[in-house]
């Protein structure tokens, strides 16, 4: 039976060990190596060192920027900006994306809306932000995903009808481009993730960046617990400094991107000259922008069309050691505390809910090869061929 040849019956797995998603670019040991040894020489580990301000001026030059903040990670950076950009009552975004962008809004005391998005890019459009502005919403977050955009300048035509900001999360677009303007030029600020998953890695890390001196002033200020820059006033203090050893790594990796972004680039095509030709997965294009990182792989499952679901092929392949995943799941709109706290979002985002329930992500990056995108893509043929014996075996 072909079924017994899959790894969840009993036979061996494709892969001796875990193929993982995220990127995971990291530098060579001897490149690690001579970095740190350079902190621990200057004795100076954290508290804007100079690896992390010769961090920012290239993240400034790299993106366009005038304005770019490194901080622990982008959760504090989505953290913080409320409070800089002195944000009332409501802030309008998605509610397929990372709960760190709606958590961000409660720790400051706002009231998440969450809109749907398109079903076939994932990104929320103007038009479905447009129903939900009222007199008590003060922004807009904007998310972009997958490397891709949610057009940008829709979104701040809609933001300046209705006199509301706009700023975006752009954890997953570092490095993506909308017709030769980088990613980090858009809205009143942006905010990116360097976590190791990303294609900028500082193991864990962030920034956001901005062309508003006044509010690069607050974040600056916000971000460190005694005042540091230009004296402005500010409600709140944090302490969300990048640490030396984050910056030297990303350093290292912002040397290392356009290699980085060509390796997922080949992938990424590599991956699409397969499931083109297997039924039922639709494959997920960086939409919106002109260059993009390719730093997901993400394709929707049909059930009907491939035959199995989606929750049912992701264990499928962590048996074969393939590390597949729900992305995102549920959505925001369905977690605690806004399931019980905002119940009118509940029904009124069926794009959302139809792709939390058929998204799912493949892995690409540093540890994929080309070989192992084919023997991934074999076992997904494999598996559409020989669906309902699966479906049968596994029920039993």
């Amino acid at each position: 039976m072909k079924a017994a040849s899959f790894a969840l019956f009993g036979a061996k797995p494709a892969f001796d060990k875990p193929l993982p998603i995220g990127q995971l670019y990291f530098p060579s040991w001897e490149r690690y190596e001579a970095a740190f040894r350079g902190i621990f020489d200057r004795r100076y580990y954290t508290n804007q060192g100079p690896l992390a301000q010769q961090l920012e001026e290239k993240l400034q030059q790299f993106l366009g920027v005038k304005h770019a903040i490194c901080v622990s990670n982008a959760t504090i950076g989505l953290l913080m900006l409320p409070d800089a950009m002195e944000l009332t009552g409501k802030v309008i975004l998605p509610a397929f994306t990372f709960a760190a962008s709606a958590h961000s809004l409660s720790w400051a005391g706002l009231e998440p809306v969450f809109c749907d998005i398109d079903l076939h890019t994932h990104q929320a459009t103007a038009d479905q932000m447009s129903a939900m502005i009222d007199k008590d919403v003060s922004a807009i977050m904007g998310v972009n995903l997958w490397g891709g955009a949610c057009n940008p300048k829709a979104l701040a035509e809609l933001a300046d009808a209705h006199d509301v900001q706009l700023y975006f999360d752009s954890a997953h677009a570092f490095g993506c481009s909308i017709d030769g303007v980088g990613i980090g030029n858009f809205g009143r600020a942006e905010v990116f993730s360097f976590h190791a998953t990303k294609i900028l890695s500082a193991t864990e890390g962030g920034c956001i960046c901005t062309n508003d001196d006044e509010l690069a002033a607050r974040l600056r200020n916000i971000r460190s617990s005694y005042g540091a820059g230009k004296s402005v006033n500010i409600v709140k203090s944090s302490n969300g400094r990048m640490s030396e050893a984050q910056a030297a790594i990303a350093l290292m990796s912002l040397e290392d991107f356009p290699a980085n972004q060509k390796n997922n680039e080949v992938l990424y095509y590599q991956y699409e000259a397969h499931l083109k030709t297997i039924p039922g997965l639709h494959l997920v294009r960086p939409t919106g922008v002109s260059f993009s990182n390719y730093q997901y792989l993400v394709c929707s499952v049909d059930e009907h069309q491939f035959g199995l679901s989606r929750d049912l092929l992701i264990d499928l392949l962590k048996a074969e050691n393939v590390i597949a995943r729900r992305y995102f799941y549920p959505g925001l709109h369905r977690t605690i505390p806004y399931a019980s706290q905002l119940p009118e979002h509940l029904h009124r985002l069926p794009n959302t809910d139809s792709l939390c329930a058929s998204c799912i992500q493949f892995p690409i990056g540093a540890l994929v090869s080309a070989q192992s995108v084919d023997r991934i893509c074999k076992i997904l043929d494999k598996a559409h061929q020989s669906a309902a014996e699966i479906r049968f075996r596994h029920e039993k």
